[in-house]
This record gives C-alpha cells, structure tokens and sequence, in this order.
C-alpha cells in the first residue's frame, strides 16, 4: 500500500486504507477527510494577499466510502482583509456530496501590539504547550484495528496525561505518519484539522461497546499558522440529556498554544 491517505488519479483522489475510520471499515476517518479539504482551501489562490486560515468548518454530511472522490474549492467572498473559501468533497461516480467545508482567512501581516502595557500582556504573552511528545507515553489505539486504519496507522498518538483506555479528559500530542497525498509535505494546518478530528474519541466518556458519539462537523478557530510534525491536544467531552454532546480541545505546537477545536456528537446506543 501507497504510504500516504489518499492516492490523485488525475483530478480525483482514490483514499488508501490509511484513511480508514473506526466506526465502519468501509468507511473514512474524518480526519483526512478534513485534511483534504484543508489542503484544497489552501490552493485557493489569495489574489496575491498572503492570508492565512483563522477558522475552518468542516461538515461530514455522508459516511466517505474508500472510491474515487472530487475535490472543488472557490473563493466565494474575496476581499483585500477577509476571505471566505468554500470545498466540498464528493463521490466520483454518484456526484454525491459527502461532505464540505467553510473557511475564513485573514490577511497576514504584521501589526504593532502594545507588548509593554501590563493591562493586555497577559493577552499578548503565547500560553506555553504541555510537556512535549518526546517524554510522553505512545500508545496505539486498538479499537475496531483490523485492518489497516488512519487512527491505527495512519496517525501516532503519545500522551501525556489519559490513555486510550481510560474515559475522560486527556493531553496528548498527535503527527501523521503518511503525508495527505504522496510526495507532499503536510501543512501545519492540514496536519492539525487530521489531529483535531480525534478529539472525540481520545476524551470518550462512554463505552466504545455500547455507544457511538460520532462527530458530523468539527471547527477548528487558530491564532497562527500551527509549525512542526506536533500537534497537541487537551480535550474533554461533554454530553447533554437528549443525545447530544460536544467535544472541545486546546491546540498547541511546540511553540506554545495556536487555538481550540469543537466538535458536535451524535449520541446513540449501538
């Protein structure tokens, strides 16, 4: 198998095992579903303005079968300051629309702050990441892992705090093993819409045995544009009464904090 999550045919990705979900093996982790958008967001020309992504939705509106998928994204609200760039991901042979994502992008610049003023320097100080990867314990998912999976695979877990075997909140750091597409070096920001798609699962409080808690969106609001093969999380799901419930992460790099992610859950028994 091709070392990479998805495989372009022409204008068509072909999603490799790496790519595979936990909930239907014939199905894709949303992950690098989110990924690939991510990367058709950013090959959206900005019109010669350096801008970058400061929140991107997705939406997994269908389960991602392992076929051909076609990528589209347009610019749908230009500007000198403020971008909105729209992908959607569809089924090659149906038309489908499997799923789609929403991005703003502001302009990159640099702009004086204040740094002196004791009243915002708490503001302005980076909050500083968890202890990093190199001293925290790796650890490989083995739910649903019969086959070659992106969460088993694709993607390598070390925590520093919680396990995969333990319910509740966790801080781990995350970094794909494949590049999205083959001979490709990720961004930071498709690296860490991949990483931040595990939120759900990491900070499960319910059995995996029992119960679902699917994500059909994730949105990720970042400071600046994440650097490094890391990706860190500290992430804690909270559940409503009526079979709902969200999943909210703290994103980091080695430098230090670089935003947050949410996802909603679908609650349900098995």
């Amino acid at each position: 198998m091709t070392a990479a999550l998805f495989l372009p045919e022409g204008h068509l990705f072909t999603p490799t095992g790496f790519a595979r979900g936990p909930w239907d093996p014939s199905a894709l982790h949303g992950g690098p579903v989110g990924a690939l958008l991510a990367r058709a967001v950013e090959q959206v020309p900005g019109d010669g303005v350096p801008m970058d992504v400061a929140r991107l939705t997705v939406e997994l509106l269908r389960p991602v079968p392992l076929d051909p998928l076609e990528v589209h994204a347009e610019l749908v609200r230009p500007g000198r300051k403020i971008h909105l760039v729209e992908a959607t991901l569809r089924h090659a042979e149906s038309g489908t629309e499997l799923a789609r994502a929403r991005a703003l992008r502001i302009r990159h610049a640099e702009v004086p702050l204040p740094f002196d003023d004791p009243a915002i320097a708490d503001h302005l100080e980076p909050e500083p990441p968890p202890p990093g990867p190199a001293g925290a314990r790796r650890e490989r998912s083995t739910f649903a892992a019969s086959d070659v999976a992106f969460h088993t695979d694709g993607a390598e877990h070390r925590f520093v705090s919680g396990s995969w075997a333990e319910p509740g909140p966790v801080t781990v750091w995350i970094r794909l093993l494949v590049p999205v597409v083959p001979g490709e070096e990720p961004t930071g920001l498709q690296r860490t819409v991949a990483a931040a798609d595990f939120g759900n699962g990491i900070s499960r409080v319910l059995p995996f045995e029992t119960h679902l808690f699917i994500n059909p969106d994730l949105t990720l609001h970042l400071l600046r544009p994440p650097v490094g093969e890391w990706v860190g999380m500290a992430t804690r799901t909270h559940l409503g009464p009526h079979g709902a419930g969200l999943a909210e992460s703290a994103l980091f790099d080695e430098r230090g904090r670089v935003g947050r992610s949410v996802q909603s859950l679908l609650v349900d028994l098995r």
